[in-house]
């Protein structure tokens, strides 16, 4: 097994340089690059050790209770001792009031070390968020204290049996009894539902309060109580040490957040970060698949070279093609992330956020699964086998483009709420315009606009969703890389940036716009 190896260098490269961080406000480098390193010699210490033995372990459901693989609450408890489950949290409620970029370093880190213990603690800062921004003072005074210091963690409660993607199907009731509301339904796919690191859960529940579709929902919070059961843990094929609960609402007591009604509102805000959080985890996959790839190939004796000398993997051509794809993955899909998070914390655009928000979730999630299936390419039968962690990435990488809105969801919503007027494609040019100081890819730049004029122009552009997502990724890539050549030199690693560079700027992805029936 290599260890794990937090790529803090190009983490820190791409916020700084690529993303240009600076233009936020709270944004300081030093204190970055300092609280970065630490998460990251924790993750690699402590964090990392666990992701085999946790995979192999798994979670457990003990008498209704889920019990986590061994040396994972001892690894929990270093975690909120050191304060990192409230590293955004405001300094009121005890947290560090980091801002989201520095956030979004160390949610990679963490996720390249131990998505399973990842996906369990990281939807803290969202509830937070979701806290600060509907909850009432009381509500604020009693959770986010207890979010930040780790005492509690949350979960997030959307799905049901017959109500995935169809948030309008939701059948779970919430009702007023005089005294409070009560909750009645069954929740699934519930990440963390029950654990045994954490005092405290808070649950976060979307429930109906009438019948009037979408406008009936409401958010409720409700807390660990045996009302509130986990019924069981679904065995899954990736991120065995993270328990998939169902949860039985058996007149569970809960209180509203915010406005009756008014729950998916709240409820997105919770989401969106959420799905960017799970670009990160596709981009976490990328480059530890990466890394892995390289040392093996590195190492591996294979062959001889063209000059008759004994060679080793990375020597031939088609492994060093796929190892150079896993590296532009990794540092393409991160940069997307970075640059749409600056947009986000800049607050100038919410269309353009939402339209970034899609196409990184799509864009990273197929680049953490893509790069751990090229690693099993390159490493042959031994990338199969378990010794060297390849098979559990590419397990664990999967579900990210399933969960948080399937990618074909993101896909549609680019040519249908991203192609209305305001709706944030046009926004989208001039980022690209942006970083290219105004030179976009002409090629790639007029296929993006013609089929977006087309699709404008359809009833239902729906099925070209994928291909509009597709010119748009291909643009915002080659912007991307455009931008990494011209500040390569502030890389510890100057002429790798240079080389793949190249590549980056070449690739392209093929459309045929004259096909949209419009």
């Amino acid at each position: 097994m290599i260890p794990f190896k937090a790529p803090t260098d190009d983490i820190l490269f791409s916020l700084a340089h690529v993303a240009g961080a600076s233009r936020v406000g709270a944004w300081d480098s030093e204190a970055t690059a300092d609280i970065l390193g630490h998460f990251s010699q924790f993750a690699e210490g402590v964090i990392a050790p666990l992701n085999a033995t946790g995979d192999a372990q798994g979670a457990t459901l003990e008498n209704g209770h889920v019990r986590m693989p061994d040396g994972f609450r001892e690894a929990y408890n270093q975690l909120a001792q050191g304060g990192w489950q409230g590293l955004t949290a405001p300094e009121a409620f005890g947290g560090m009031a980091m801002p989201a970029l520095v956030a979004a370093g160390v949610s990679e880190v963490f996720s390249g070390a131990n998505h399973s213990l990842q996906m369990v603690c990281n939807l803290v800062p969202g509830a937070i968020a979701t806290l600060l921004r509907f909850g009432s003072l009381a509500q604020q005074d009693h959770w986010i204290s207890r979010l930040a210091s780790g005492t509690a963690l949350s979960t997030m409660c959307l799905t049901e049996p017959a109500a995935g993607s169809d948030l309008s199907a939701i059948r779970t009731r919430a009702t007023w009894d005089g005294d409070g509301w009560r909750l009645n339904g069954e929740k699934i796919f519930i990440s963390g539902g029950d654990q045994d690191l954490s005092e405290e859960i808070l649950h976060l529940v979307l429930a109906r309060t009438s019948d009037v579709g979408l406008r009936g929902l409401s958010l409720f919070l409700c807390r660990r109580q045996p009302a509130a059961k986990v019924t069981r843990i679904e065995r899954k094929l990736g991120l065995h040490a993270s328990p998939t609960c169902q949860v039985l609402f058996d007149g569970a007591a809960a209180e509203l957040i915010g406005e009756e009604g008014a729950g998916l509102a709240a409820m997105f805000t919770m989401m969106n970060h959420a799905r960017i959080d799970v670009a990160l985890q596709g981009v976490a996959h990328a480059a530890r698949a990466a890394r892995i790839a390289e040392a093996y190939a590195q190492d591996r004796k294979q062959g001889r070279n063209a000059a008759g000398a004994p060679a080793v993997l990375s020597d031939h051509a088609d492994v060093r093609r796929m190892l150079d794809e896993q590296e532009v993955l990794a540092l393409t899909s991160r940069a997307m992330c970075h640059v749409s998070l600056v947009e986000m914390e800049l607050g100038a655009d919410p269309a353009l956020a939402e339209f970034l928000t899609s196409l990184c979730k799509v864009y990273g999630s197929e680049a953490g699964i893509r790069a751990a299936d090229l690693g099993m390419q390159i490493m042959g039968g031994y990338g199969y086998l378990t010794e060297y962690g390849m098979e559990q990435i590419w397990r664990d990488a999967r579900i990210c483009a399933i969960y948080e809105g399937a990618n074909g969801i993101h896909t549609k919503g680019l040519v249908t709420r991203g192609l209305r007027p305001g709706g944030g494609a046009d926004a989208f040019e001039a980022l690209v315009s942006t970083l290219t100081e105004g030179v976009p890819d002409p090629e790639l730049l007029d296929a993006w606009r013609h089929l977006r004029r087309l699709l404008q122009g359809s009833k239902d552009p729906s099925p070209w969703a994928r291909a509009f997502y597709e010119a748009s990724a291909a643009l915002f890539e080659n912007a991307i890389w455009q931008k990494i050549r011209k500040v390569a030199d502030l890389h510890p690693d100057a002429m790798r940036r240079h080389t793949l560079a190249r590549l980056g700027t070449a690739r392209r992805t093929k459309v045929e716009p004259d096909r949209v029936n419009s």
